[in-house]
């Protein structure tokens, strides 16, 4: 069986959740959203619609870190939904799992806001979208990043990541 570290990416809206179950589903993967691993204080900070700084996303890239650092010595598989709107946090990220592949799923904002509208019970509002794209540091020349346009069904989007994930692994 392949052994699979897999982060799907993006502003919040994107379908990284949604995404990152079915993809774990097809693989026999685990599943984690990495917004369960953010520290309370970030949580509060959303909740109040503060965007958060590089100093607030530190302890919970160091969680995610973590996570794959176990996964690897296990031998085993996870899928992590997660924003990793910059490189520095993609390397970040890299330095624990260098055989990650990160899936980048993006739409334009206007797409994102009609999402983002029909969505309740999660603590990202709508008001901090724009901080997200103002964040997002589009991975167009990275290595094991496959970029993924989310006007598509969910279904052909779920195609589309599968079988790039198979050339990259």
């Amino acid at each position: 069986m392949k052994e699979y570290c897999i982060v799907v990416m993006g502003v919040c809206g994107s379908g990284k959740s949604t995404i990152s179950k079915l993809l774990a589903q097809n693989i026999g993967s685990n599943f984690i959203d990495a917004d369960d691993l953010h520290p309370r204080a970030n949580i509060e900070k959303m909740q109040n619609a503060i965007a958060l700084n590089d100093d607030d996303r530190m302890p919970w890239l160091e969680r995610i870190n973590d996570v794959f650092y176990s996964i690897q010595r296990r031998h085993t598989s996870m899928v992590i939904a997660c924003s990793a709107l910059k490189k520095k946090y993609r390397d970040y990220i890299r330095s624990s799992c260098k055989n990650v592949i990160f899936v980048h799923l993006y739409g334009d904002i206007d797409l994102i806001k009609q999402r983002m509208s029909k969505r309740s019970g999660h603590y990202m509002k709508e008001n901090m979208i724009q901080s997200q794209f103002d964040t997002l540091e589009f991975p167009k020349d990275e290595d094991r990043v496959i970029n993924i346009e989310i006007s598509a069904p969910i279904g052909e989007i779920l195609d589309k990541a599968l079988i790039e994930i198979e050339k990259i692994n």
